[in-house]
């Protein structure tokens, strides 16, 4: 199988165009299948959904999560999808074994008094300062993800208009507007940009790091989680978290739904719709106001 896998990771990277990200996500995936069947001596033409059924108990057994365990079966039916049409296997037996059910989970997000407490924090004053502030406010008010905001170049930014262009996954590409607080972050930033490493930095990048070069997520990571230490918040708050309080925030005053899709970059409704339970409080304290026998 590890030949097969080859070709199929080949196949992604010039063929699908995905990322390194989800490349590097199929391989491990599909190399704790290839190690799986190796065990058992099974061949490619061999494996059917007992096998493939086998394979999922031992994932569970070996405590996965039952998004993991659905994520690996999708890269499976995906890769014998891939040996079908090259004929090296006759059908795709992943196509009849169950994904697990998933657990729902509420997105943590902050409110919007903890976020305005949140934004408030960084000092205007230093020049690395001046860049995470205008990181959080930028990533709060785009709803972009980390990938993209440390994708963005300098002649992606309207100024004027309040306008980026994001690169998003596939590098499909979005328009998405910005307010002014994220428009004076950034000019503040900007002017300050100069000085990281005596002025020897990416002239295309947007976001740098003090060596000049352009940021990376983990640093990102590191820029969120150094703040919401010195918060009042003390729950698991994550760079994608202010994703999420980007879209609870426009949902909760009244914002369509599609509309929220289209400025997440998110290809189907289905996904946008996790955010709809999150306001549960919102559309009670409507409710009760609202309805004559509430």
């Amino acid at each position: 199988m590890r030949k097969e896998l080859g070709q199929f990771l080949l196949s992604l990277k010039y063929e699908k165009n995905a990322s390194p990200h989800t490349i590097a996500s199929y391989q491990r995936d599909l190399l704790q299948l290839a190690d799986y069947l190796e065990e058992g001596n099974v061949k490619l033409r061999g494996i059917d959904n007992i096998v493939l059924r086998g394979f999922l108990a031992r994932l569970q057994e070996r405590k996965n999560k039952k998004s993991t365990i659905a994520r690996k079966l999708a890269a499976i039916r995906t890769f014998l999808q891939f040996c079908m049409k090259k004929k090296w296997v006759e059908d795709n037996p992943a196509k009849i074994v169950a994904t697990p059910k998933q657990e729902k989970h509420v997105p943590s997000f902050l409110s919007e008094d903890e976020m305005a407490e949140f934004l408030d924090i960084p000092d205007d004053k230093q020049p690395l300062d001046l860049r995470d502030k205008c990181v959080l406010e930028l990533m709060y008010a785009t709803g972009i993800r980390v990938s993209e905001l440390v994708g963005i170049n300098l002649e992606d930014v309207d100024f004027t208009e309040r306008l980026i262009r994001i690169r998003g996954k596939g590098k499909k590409e979005r328009i998405v507007p910005f307010g002014k607080k994220a428009q004076d972050s950034l000019s503040f930033y900007i002017r300050a940009r100069i000085q990281f490493n005596k002025g020897q930095i990416d002239e295309q990048a947007l976001f740098l790091n003090y060596r000049g070069e352009r940021l990376t997520s983990r640093s990102v990571e590191r820029i969120v989680d150094k703040y919401i230490r010195i918060t009042a918040v003390r729950r698991k708050i994550s760079p994608h978290s202010l994703r999420h309080s980007f879209a609870s925030h426009l949902l909760s005053r009244g914002a369509d739904l599609r509309v929220i899709q289209e400025l997440l970059g998110h290809e189907s409704l289905a996904t946008t719709q996790k955010y709809t339970h999150i306001d549960l409080r919102q559309l009670l304290k409507v409710y009760k106001k609202s309805h004559p026998r509430s």
